[in-house]
């Protein structure tokens, strides 16, 4: 016997939004495969210095991204299945797999509100290293020059700061742009440049994680709203 009334309602409710859910799980997952492959990103995130490699925590943040993606799209069409079918088998499961994304995403939250200082000033501290071998020659400068260089045409900017980047283009004008003028009225050093591309991809990253959030607590309370239906209508 099928539900009616107001748990119709909500049966069809839960339908829509676990089909919005499987959208979003989509789009998820374009937008985490699109920061993997971004070419900024993955231009500064695969240098090496000797045998030291840049920092690639931010990736750590985008495989959990495209995780979710993957799993929300899975759950997003158990659950429209589920809600179609009457089925507390299948809701159930959905909800058990609802509760357990929404702790992943709680905890990548949280590794993320952590990590999103971190992130930047490890790349900075990379960039630093490779500056300060390039401008005074040592051993490593050949592999240095080309990571800084690297770091200068990705990010269009010259320095760590406000005066080396007016200076580095007099002590090496093989490393930086040859405007060094007009790069130091811009004032684009590369720490602020690092900071501005990190904190730009891990914002997008915390709007999307605020929007599922939201969307899976409806779906939670629809979910158990409808079992309990399904469960009453299939007494009398």
């Amino acid at each position: 016997m099928g539900v009616e009334g107001c748990t119709k309602c909500i049966k069809y409710l839960l339908f829509v939004f676990n089909f919005i859910f499987w959208l979003a799980g989509g789009i998820i997952l374009g937008v985490a495969l699109w920061l993997r492959h971004d070419s900024q990103t993955t231009n500064i995130l695969y240098l090496q210095l000797g045998d030291k490699q840049a920092p690639n925590t931010f990736y750590v943040g985008i495989y959990i991204l495209i995780a979710v993606g993957a799993v929300m799209m899975f759950v997003g069409f158990l659950g429209c299945y589920g809600a179609i079918q009457e089925s507390q088998c299948l809701l159930g499961t959905f909800f058990t797999c609802l509760v357990i994304l929404f702790a992943c995403e709680v905890a990548a939250g949280i590794w993320g509100f952590v990590n999103k200082d971190q992130i930047a000033k490890d790349v900075k501290q990379f960039y630093d290293q490779a500056l300060q071998q390039a401008l005074m020659g040592e051993s490593d400068s050949n592999n240095a020059k080309a990571v800084v260089k690297t770091f200068h045409e990705t990010l269009d900017c010259c320095g760590s700061d406000i005066v080396t980047a007016a200076f580095t283009p007099v002590w090496r004008d093989d490393l930086c742009r040859k405007d060094a003028l007009k790069t130091f009225f811009e004032n684009a050093n590369c720490h602020k440049k690092i900071d501005e591309l990190f904190s730009g991809k891990l914002y997008l990253i915390g709007i999307a994680a605020v929007v599922v959030a939201v969307i899976m607590i409806f779906e939670m309370i629809l979910s158990m709203v409808l079992c309990c239906g399904i469960r009453n209508s299939s007494v009398y």
